[in-house]
């Protein structure tokens, strides 16, 4: 199946006053700007705070006539499918860039460039998403559309394209699949960056034991039925795309037209509306509090404080985790820290690969 053509080039994002600013809230005054935790394991936070003067540990601002790096679109090969990933920077560390449910690499246009100033920054589309392949799950025997599905192709990517270990860069559903990975292949994966990951509240094993049955059913009703694409039809224009991110974004501001197509115009392809229902009938499979306990490398929390779908409360249990070095909280930011915060996302990523590199 052939991959479509993927959007118009990127924008390239400038290193705004603004960054510069929340930069230095967040290494010479955190409580105003980051909220973290009081574990004695924040190495991240100790390291941030000997940072004096700021400027000495950021990649040095481009002079105004200089472009950050541009996002390069390719496609790679993996099982005879054709997956859809950007690159941006040269040298440096391995950055993998995973995003979310329903999302695609161009929910990262306003981190890549900025991270590929002193990193080797790759953002994939996993199947079923974005411009890569769309299989219908169908075809296959058993579950297709599963984290350790998405966890072999994050190992193999890195093996064939990338070519080292590299930093995994999770947000949302995002984070199981880069934990998944890390689980399956430990020598693959240097560090994790966990934004707002998926608590996956509709779990089966969440559920109480009396409302399962019904749960089996609805998920056969969408599925199985032409209910599942009256659904999808439904969700799949730009009013329905708007309005959710408008939910799930603190400022909606950050929700713009440009936005709505990056997330739309994939979801529109020929096989889409299966990969959607399967995976909204996908109710089995690893939690993070399943993943956490087995992984190797260090770890890296942060959330979102006004996220309404993965509340904070809910994700702070993630921070007594042992692999697990801090948790940080983003004030009223939404689900998707990564495009409404880049000012507050990227030095926090940008420090987190440098202590660990």
């Amino acid at each position: 199946m052939a991959c479509a053509a993927p959007p118009s080039p990127l924008p390239v994002v400038s290193l705004s006053a603004r960054r510069r600013s929340a930069t230095a809230a967040y290494y010479h005054a955190p409580s105003s700007r980051l909220s973290s935790g009081n574990s004695p394991r924040s190495r991240l936070r100790a390291e941030a705070s000997k940072a004096e003067p700021v400027e000495e540990n950021l990649p040095a601002a481009p002079a105004p006539s200089e472009p950050l790096p541009q996002p390069r679109t390719s496609t790679w090969n993996w099982k005879g499918y054709n997956i859809r990933y950007q690159c941006a920077g040269t040298s440096g560390p391995a950055l993998v860039l995973i995003h979310g449910f329903g999302a695609n690499s161009d929910h990262w246009r306003k981190n890549i460039p900025v991270l590929a100033m002193a990193n080797r920054v790759y953002a994939i589309d996993l199947i079923g998403y974005g411009y890569s392949d769309k299989p219908n799950p169908r075809e296959f025997e058993e579950s297709f559309y599963t984290f350790e599905t998405w966890g072999e192709q994050l190992n193999t990517f890195c093996a064939e394209v990338v070519k080292s270990d590299a930093f995994f860069i999770c947000n949302s559903i995002g984070g199981l699949v880069g934990l998944q990975a890390a689980v399956m292949e430990p020598q693959t994966c240097k560090g994790i960056v966990l934004l707002d990951i998926s608590l996956r509240m509709l779990h089966i094993n969440k559920q109480p034991w009396f409302g399962r049955p019904f749960i089996r059913s609805f998920q056969n009703l969408l599925r199985n039925t032409v209910v599942g694409k009256l659904f999808f039809n439904a969700v799949a224009t730009p009013e329905s795309v708007k309005n959710i991110l408008c939910q799930c974004y603190h400022d909606t501001s950050a929700v713009t037209d440009e936005l709505v197509q990056f997330i739309l115009q994939p979801g529109l392809d020929p096989g889409a509306v299966d990969v959607f229902l399967e995976f909204i009938c996908y109710s089995g499979g690893p939690l993070p509090e399943d993943l956490l306990p087995m992984v190797k490398c260090p770890v890296l929390v942060a959330w979102g404080e006004k996220d309404p779908w993965e509340p904070v409360e809910l994700g702070r249990a993630y921070g007594s985790f042992d692999a697990v070095e801090d948790f940080v909280v983003f004030p009223n930011v939404g689900h998707c820290p990564q495009d409404e915060a880049p000012e507050l996302v990227n030095p926090l990523v940008e420090s987190f690969v440098k202590l660990h590199s």
